[in-house]
């Protein structure tokens, strides 16, 4: 599957006494780029929110937002454990009984004592663990935007690729009588501007000259970077760099198809090829 660097996900989650939000976005970019947007609270999870999101995405300049938003009845409340501050003040009686010089806890001391008070606030460790399941959530609504827009992506490139290959098969059965008719043409004017030609060295020239204007290996290397192409769009994956590259090569064979040209035909064959490798090109560099 053909995945699109571009892509948008959002998800909230609730938890006693607020809100959890959180949201990817992407564009292109040569590598992975994660900017973070972090309520202080959820600083100390930053790296593993940065593993995770490594571990599903390997190219993009992403922005990871995370907000926490408190409601007006989750202010912190603090209440009594009473059952655990009755077992405390049984076990200090029992503790005073045996050790009579023991000094009694104060109200101060008792307050602090873990289990005593209750208090409705989120426990940190839970919170980071909601906020971790919250970005994977996020990651696979991530992956389905970026792998439909891959797939648009991947259309495109294919009508591109089927032009060009019509432009080629159009081209190829035409270029004997290209290369024949420029041939007639240079000989009259050679013959015209000479006099007692020698018709075998004309030959031979000719000869030499017909390989370095022949455009046959031009043409069967764009149909093999083409069907390259088609392969590595059915295979998916991380295509965008191979992809990129493969177009260095096709605009190569192109623009010396262009400089061998000798009629209109092949001169305008290259230019629309031209134009067609620039166009895939614009829509490769949004592949992961």
């Amino acid at each position: 599957m053909i995945l699109s660097m571009t892509g948008f996900a959002s998800t909230t989650r609730e938890f006693p006494g607020g809100m959890l939000s959180l949201e990817l976005r992407a564009v292109n970019h040569r590598y992975l780029d994660v900017q973070m947007r972090l309520p202080e609270e959820l600083r100390i999870i930053e790296p593993a929110l940065r593993e995770l999101i490594a571990s599903r995405v390997s190219r993009g300049k992403l922005e990871c937002r995370v907000g926490l938003n408190q409601t007006d009845s989750a202010s912190p409340t603090l209440e009594l454990n009473t059952d655990y501050l009755d077992k405390l003040i049984q076990l200090a009686g029992e503790v005073r009984a045996r050790a009579p010089d023991v000094k009694e806890l104060s109200v101060a001391e008792l307050l602090r004592w873990p289990g005593v008070l209750r208090s409705n606030e989120l426990p940190p460790e839970t919170l980071q663990q909601l906020t971790l399941e919250g970005l994977a959530k996020v990651l696979d609504d991530f992956a389905a935007t970026r792998a439909r827009e891959g797939e648009k992506l991947k259309a495109v490139l294919l009508e591109r690729i089927a032009g060009m290959e019509s432009i080629i098969s159009s081209i190829k059965p035409k270029l004997p009588q290209i290369l024949d008719a420029y041939m007639a043409r240079l000989s009259a004017r050679l013959r015209d501007a000479v006099e007692n030609v020698d018709d075998d060295r004309l030959k031979q020239e000719f000869a030499l000259f017909a390989q370095k204007i022949d455009v046959d290996e031009e043409l069967a290397r764009l149909t093999t970077h083409l069907s390259e192409v088609r392969r590595i769009l059915s295979k998916g994956g991380q295509a965008g760099k191979r992809l990129d590259f493969l177009m260095q090569e096709l605009n190569r064979e192109a623009n010396t198809l262009g400089s061998k040209s000798v009629s209109t035909e092949t001169t305008q064959a290259s230019v629309e090829l031209k134009v067609l490798i620039e166009q895939m090109r614009e829509q490769i560099q949004n592949i992961e």
